[in-house]
């Protein structure tokens, strides 16, 4: 495993190849205000624009040869059609554009409906997390190394319950990478 500060804030919660983040989420910051946009200002090429960028930097750091599939963390059907997209996956196609790598989306599938998390504490998201994803597709995916793409990590729960479901459908590795990174 890599370190950096995100693999820090995952570890002892997940086998992980490498963790990656493009940019750092402080509350009232640039970033808040680029991601507000993007989850809720109906401009789902931004995420497809940043994600470009941040792929563009994850090829710089050499991750192109070792990535099998893109997958990005779900959101619940009812959310995505209020929404009009999944910001995740709008990331993913992104990343996939600037790498090359093909995104699966067909894998993962939130299964509980959640309202934002942002106004929640560390153990409150924890527990919202727990059995709100389930698998869909997994022969798509098993001895693939994986890529699970998510918007912003916080407390790494999100990417924890999505990647230990990615795990026992026996992916070879699993790399995590974010938007963002909150302080």
């Amino acid at each position: 495993m890599r370190e950096n500060v995100v693999t820090n804030r995952i570890y002892g919660k997940l086998e992980i190849e490498f963790a990656a983040a493009y940019l750092y989420f402080q509350k009232s910051g640039i970033t808040q205000r680029i991601l507000h946009q993007l989850k809720y200002g109906k401009n789902p090429d931004l995420g497809h624009l940043l994600g470009a960028w941040f792929g563009y930097a994850l090829v710089e750091h050499g991750i192109r040869n070792e990535i099998d599939y893109i997958v990005p963390v779900p959101i619940h059907p009812k959310k995505e059609r209020s929404r009009g997209y999944n910001q995740s996956l709008m990331i993913a196609q992104g990343i996939s554009e600037a790498t090359s790598i093909p995104v699966q989306c067909n894998v993962l599938r939130r299964k509980r409906y959640e309202q934002s998390q942002t106004q929640r504490s560390k153990e409150k998201r924890l527990h919202s997390v727990t059995e709100a994803f389930d698998l869909k597709n997994n022969h798509l995916i098993e001895g693939r190394h994986i890529l699970l793409i998510d918007d912003v990590i916080t407390t790494g729960a999100t990417l924890e319950a999505c990647g230990s479901i990615l795990w026992s459908c026996g992916i070879s590795k699993l790399s995590v990478a974010a938007l963002a990174l909150a302080k």
